[in-house]
């Protein structure tokens, strides 16, 4: 008797991590231009440089799934940060370049352990981290808004969890 039942689907995956990159969305959005870029705890990075390295770990993985071989050259990210503004205009592009690749991506291809340059893992494995990461540093963006006396977004209200009730 096999006891294994799959979980999620890849369209399930993706609503639940699109879900997640619409609350951070509005955190991006929430903050006053100037706290974006410039407000941070001491010892840390402003929220900004924190979105913009969840933006380019997106495009990262978005280049995993069409290439088939992760990639990654920190001369490749951007040196100049974006401002809000143009960074939510990245966010939007990925997310629409997410809904696009991922339902593309093979069955098979996902559970695929390779050599990448953060360690050996799959593109589940990848993804899923970037999830996790991305949820960190949102945290840490709610700890900033709040110091700005910026309310920010309830961290429930993602458009992915069903409302119940």
């Amino acid at each position: 008797m096999n006891n294994e039942m799959s979980l999620l689907t890849p369209a399930e995956l993706l609503a639940h991590w699109q879900g997640h990159r619409d609350l951070t969305r509005r955190v991006i959005a929430a903050f006053p231009e100037e706290g974006f870029s410039a407000h941070h705890a001491p010892g840390m990075r402003p929220f900004q440089a924190m979105a913009c390295e969840l933006a380019g770990m997106v495009e990262y993985q978005l280049d995993w799934f069409r290439t088939g071989q992760p990639h990654w050259n920190e001369n490749d990210q951007k040196k100049e940060l974006p401002g809000r503004a143009e960074l939510l205009a990245w966010w939007d592009k990925l997310s629409a370049e997410l809904d696009a690749e991922v339902p593309g991506v093979a069955a098979e291809v996902w559970t695929v352990p390779v050599e990448s340059p953060f360690g050996k893992m799959s593109p589940l494995t990848s993804v899923l981290y970037l999830i996790d990461n991305e949820v960190h540093h949102r945290g840490q963006g709610y700890v900033y808004l709040r110091e700005l006396g910026v309310e920010p977004p309830a961290f429930y209200e993602r458009s992915s969890l069903p409302r119940l009730g």
